[in-house]
Formats: structure tokens, sequence, C-alpha cells
């Protein structure tokens, strides 16, 4: 088994490539002594082929557009564990969002470069919720390579919202939000790299949590950009959000985002402790951005007057660099995504980890090859962040890193005076979806322009609710609650409370109910 090997013409592309100028004798030399220095590569291909999984033999079913009506579906399957080792999930259905690996089952990631790749494992999240009892009843539509907000991207269309299925559901993780608020799932596993979790929750009236950074391995998932990537659960009550991420949380020594001694807790235990006696600090900066609806900034506020009825302390707190923190977010994400999602073919190189070489190779072909059909987002994407780290050498990636500190600090001192931060999930409720052929800017802001009170909480790290806080003109608009660093579960208690204060979260259907009881 031997590797490909680069012609002369190959060797003076890469020489070019590095300002390097050779004769053709010289390109001729090089490619005598690069075949030679690549059988170190052959040697490691055929070690790794002795220890590659096999694919598993697992069905799966393409759904008709009559069977699927939200778009939410891209593949449906019934996996269960023969041996599961506890029985939390038992009788739970849930889907996997697209850009997670469930062995044997095709993955798109939303996005034509990868359609076809039939993973060979399972990402660990997957494989603790089979233990767990879990039913994988399918894989959720995401956007285009995730990189969405809306949920429009995805090659294989839009992702409509059970509220009005002529609105968006909120992406990246479109067909999980969706799915869930639908009543199709009981719960669902999202990804989280700028809100990807939070803004179909928001968008869809149910519950999202972004845990803290590296708290759930990202193992299995394809990944946008090392430090900003999440996954976490997607879920009708924080209940079970707390019960999804109570089996999916904890190290499980592959992901190099995880900290060695990460520990995890039963976040079930303490959701009903309420709220009497905590401090709740209200950003003010979440509140009132250009894009921001009135009315959802006045529901939200409303609500966390429901805590300070409830006996918590409820005060305002100015971080202004939650409004500086998005545009760090911004250039990290950017950059960050044109060299490890992109060129990177995923992974990247230069961490420890579990790497899925299969699908490196997979994307490295057909990345090119259908690169005319990413997303608009993608291209923006690929294009300014090429500049980024070309002309711009990552210079600006460096000083956004090194930023990251000065942000986090901000949030984190506010959380010394406070139990939680609250503010506005995202600044409207769900718009309708577009028409085909839309101008690109109008493509971008539609796709883009929810994400700024979300994305500052992925490079900041801190775990991130949204849960319903109520509904605007019939639309649900959401609430979000942030924590320290591992401490996830006072940020469930609190959603858990406000849950318990309203009474239950609306669904679509008790909506629709609802009008029609008052309904001439």
């Amino acid at each position: 088994m031997t590797v490909s090997r680069p012609d002369p013409d190959a060797i003076g592309s890469a020489a070019e490539h590095f300002g390097i100028d050779l004769s053709a004798s010289d390109r001729e030399e090089f490619a005598g002594l690069v075949d030679g220095a690549l059988g170190s590569y052959d040697v490691v291909d055929e070690l790794y082929a002795q220890i590659a999984p096999s694919i598993p033999d697992r069905e799966h079913r393409v759904l008709s557009e009559a069977e699927n009506p939200l778009g939410a579906w891209y593949v449906t399957t019934a996996i269960r564990s023969a041996e599961p080792v506890d029985d939390r999930l038992a009788g739970k259905r849930v889907a996997i969002k697209d850009n997670v690996a469930v062995a044997g089952v095709p993955m798109m990631n939303g996005s034509r470069t990868l359609e076809g790749f039939v993973p060979s494992r399972d990402a660990t999240v997957v494989t603790r919720l089979l233990e767990s009892g879990a039913e994988i009843v399918g894989k959720s539509v995401c956007e285009d390579l995730c990189f969405s907000g809306s949920s429009f991207t995805s090659a294989s269309g839009p992702v409509r919202n059970p509220w009005d299925l002529g609105r968006e559901a909120g992406g990246s993780s479109s067909g999980s939000g969706a799915l869930v608020a639908n009543g199709d799932v009981d719960m669902a596993i999202g990804g989280d790299q700028g809100g990807s979790i939070r803004i179909p929750a928001a968008f869809c009236g149910v519950v999202g949590h972004k845990p803290t950074f590296g708290l759930v391995p990202y193992t299995g998932a394809f990944p946008i950009e090392r430090t900003i990537d999440h996954v976490g659960p997607i879920a009708r009550t924080v209940a079970d959000a707390a019960l999804m991420l109570s089996v999916i949380a904890g190290s499980d020594g592959n992901d190099p985002r995880q900290p060695a001694d990460v520990s995890t807790v039963d976040y079930t235990l303490g959701l009903d402790h309420g709220v009497e006696g905590l401090r709740i600090g209200v950003v003010t900066e979440g509140f009132g951005h250009e894009s921001s609806q009135p009315a959802v900034d006045a529901a939200v506020r409303a609500a966390v007057q429901r805590f300070a009825e409830a006996g918590a302390v409820v005060e305002e707190v100015s971080i202004p660099w939650h409004r500086h923190a998005f545009h760090v977010w911004n250039v990290i994400a950017t950059d960050g995504a044109a060299y490890q999602m992109l060129d990177g073919n995923g992974y990247g190189l230069n961490a420890s980890g579990l790497y899925d070489p299969e699908q490196m190779a997979y994307f490295a072909g057909r990345r090119i090859e259908h690169a005319d059909e990413l997303s608009e987002t993608v291209k923006l994407v690929a294009l300014c962040g090429h500049h980024g780290t070309t002309t711009l050498g990552s210079a600006i990636y460096g000083k956004a890193r090194n930023l990251v500190p000065t942000a986090r600090a901000a949030y984190d001192t506010a959380l010394e005076a406070y139990d939680v931060l609250v503010m506005p999930t995202l600044p409207y409720t769900a718009t309708e979806l577009p028409d085909a052929g839309i101008d690109r800017a109008t493509y971008l802001t539609k796709a883009l322009g929810m994400v700024v009170n979300a994305a500052p909480l992925d490079v900041t790290g801190h775990p991130a609710l949204s849960v319903p806080a109520d509904l605007v003109d019939g639309l649900p608009a959401a609430m979000m609650i942030v924590g320290k660093h591992f401490d996830d579960a006072t940020v469930l208690r609190v959603g858990h409370a406000y849950e318990q204060l309203v009474g239950g979260f609306p669904t679509p259907d008790s909506a629709r109910s609802r009008v029609a009881l008052t309904s001439p």
C-alpha cells in the first residue's frame, strides 16, 4: 500500500505556494526526494489499516417530502444498544445533529461537500446516549457546514419552524430544534460554535443548553474551530436537558478541548431548589441592539421580574465587553474556520486527540469539487478567512486570541457578584424564510444577524442556557441564562425554576389550541 506521489509539476505548485523558486531540474530532483520521504507515510498508512474500524451495518431511511413536512430529518433510524449500561434514558427518542457521527449512517453536515460519507465510529455522545438506553431515531438536518444561524442554507433544503411553517427554525442545529418542538423526538443533540444550540431552541420555543467549553467531549463531531466547538442538549424541558447533560458530560480522553480533570455531577439534582436568595444580573448590553425587537427585550425583562417575585435578588449589571466579545468571536470563528474546517479538512493539525482520517480524506476531495455549491455564508468565511490567514498573516487572529482572557474576565467579574447573568438569547423572533434568489447581502444578514448575544459565550466558554421567556405575536422569545465555568448545575436550576414559575413552556400544538379556543 502506497500513498500518492507528487510529480514535478505538483512539486512546482508546492514550491510556488511557499515562495520557493525551483528550476525544472530542481523539481525533478525534489520529486525523487519527496518520493523517498513519503516512505514513512506508506508505513503509517499500512499500520493504520490494521486498526481502522469497519463500518457497521445499520439501517436508515430517507423520508419522502410528505413524511418530512418540516424538512428536519436527514435520515431516520432505529438504533438501540443490545446491552445498555444503565436505563437513565430508557424510552427516550433522540435525534442526532447531522454533523455528529453515527457509525454506519450517512452523514452530510448540510453540505454537498460531505454528502455520501458514512462514518465508521460513533461520536462519544452517541455512544453514551446508547449506553444509557436511548433510541437513536435519526439524523437531523443542519446548515451547510453548520455556518448559519437561520435554517435555509442546508443543501437538502430549508427547515421549517413548527410554530409557523413559513418561518426559520434557527440554526445551525435547525432540524434538532424543529423536531423537539414538534414533539417528533424527546431530545436531540445540537452543536454550538456561535449559538447553534441556543438559536434553534429560541426560535422554536424549546430548551437548549451550551455546556461549559470542554464539559462534553466533541469527539466524533465535525469541527469548525477547535477553541469554540461545543455539543449539548436540546429538549422540551430543562429537566430533560439536565438529564441528557448528565449522560453525555465528562472526559473521554480523546478530545483536546477537554481539561484532564473535568468533573461532572448529576445535573438533575438540585433542579427544584428554586431561586430564592440567588443573585441574578441583567446584562444591560444584551438589550437594545440595532436589530432588537422591543417586544422581545420587554418579554425577557418581564421574565426576569418573575425571579424577583420568587425571592431572587435581581439587579442590572453592565458588561461593556459583551459587545466587544462579539468581534473577538467573529475573527476567531472566521479565520479559524477557514484554516481548520476548510484548509484543514475539518480536523486541522497540531493537536492531540482522535481524528477521523476517512472523513478528512473524503471531505478534502469533495470540498474543492463542490465548492461552488457551498452556502454564501461558508463562501464568506472562506474568502475573508483566507485574507486573514494569508495577507494579514493570521496576526488579527492572534490578537483576538490574546483578547479572549480579557473578554472572559469581564463576565467572570460580573459572576463574582451574581450567581447567573441573563439577557435575551436572540434580539428578535423567527423571521420568514427567504425566497430563492435573494441578494447576497440579504442572504448573509438573514443567516447571521441573530448571533450578537449568543456568539460571545462560545469564545469565553461560559455555560449558557436558552429557555422560552414568552410568546411575542404568537412566536417564542427566549431568555439566556449564563453561569460560571463548570457551574452548569446552577444555570439549569435557574432555568428550571422559571419553567416552574410559568407552569411549563408552551408548545406549537398548545398555542394553536389556544388560538382555536379564542377564535369566533
